[in-house]
């Protein structure tokens, strides 16, 4: 009896030990990831994203610390979305039509219409990766990095079933490795770096090559040509004005109603 209560408590003592160990390297890859974004205050890119089946499609994106950003899409599109703090504007070249949107949204409305805005333009590893607080954390190996460490979470919006996501990340840097999101029905989408630009004066790597995988299947990339880190962008790069001879409207950007 007395031998199985000994076994008992060291299998407890264990599991917390083991508890404790990953809440310590949870706190840590947090800390690390803010310092990181810390670093990166600025960049811009300039590059080129295909799917499978299409014609790729040109862009650029800027960005500055803490929330100002410009990206644009090549022809035929032509389009341009731009973020300057308070208002945004969009810039269609193809029907020159300017359109300038003051901003009436609430602080978590408008951190999600950013992002929906401006996912075209931002590709993966450039920011800490968005996940809920409740998140684990596990050491493990990539090709590019002996060491690393794999993010893991289960996201839901509501109404939704929850997605179960994984970031690999290089330890101790974090630079973005790649990204694994299981769908609710067993599909498995991926995201893999496969050429990356690194920069010893501020001790990063960003992607320069992204791959895109769905059932082990390629169907897509986005490849950048031009990549800065931390230039100097001026406010004017993202408060635009009308070109000549533009059509010029203004609106407003609202919470939906009930919100």
């Amino acid at each position: 009896m007395r031998a199985r209560l000994l076994l008992f408590a060291l299998l407890l003592l264990a599991g917390c030990s083991k508890q404790s160990e990953q809440a310590s390297l949870l706190a840590e890859v947090k800390r690390r990831l803010i310092e990181r974004d810390a670093r990166l205050s600025s960049y811009r890119l300039e590059g080129r994203t295909s799917e499978q089946g299409a014609e790729p499609v040109g862009f650029t994106f800027a960005y500055r610390a803490p929330q100002k950003m410009r990206g644009t899409l090549a022809a035929p599109i032509s389009r341009t979305f731009s973020w300057d703090g308070e208002r945004l504007f969009e810039q269609s070249d193809a029907d020159k039509r300017f359109t300038t949107f003051q901003n009436q949204l609430s602080p978590e409305r408008r951190a999600g219409f950013l992002t929906e805005t401006f996912a075209p333009f931002t590709p993966e590893g450039f920011h800490a990766p968005l996940l809920p607080s409740s998140m684990s954390v596990k050491r493990t190996q990539h090709p590019r990095a002996p060491e690393a460490v794999e993010l893991s979470a289960k996201v839901a919006e509501p109404g939704a079933e929850s997605l179960e996501v994984a970031y690999t990340l290089r330890w101790p840097s974090l630079d973005f490795l790649g990204k694994q999101t299981r769908l609710p029905d067993g599909t498995v989408v991926e995201v893999r770096v496969e050429q990356e630009h690194c920069e010893k004066a501020i001790e990063l790597c960003v992607p320069q090559k992204l791959t895109r995988w769905v059932k082990g299947e390629n169907v897509g990339e986005t490849t950048l040509s031009t990549v800065e880190l931390n230039p100097a962008l001026p406010n004017d790069t993202f408060t635009l004005a009308a070109p000549q001879g533009y059509e010029v409207q203004t609106k407003t950007l609202v919470d939906s109603a009930g919100k």
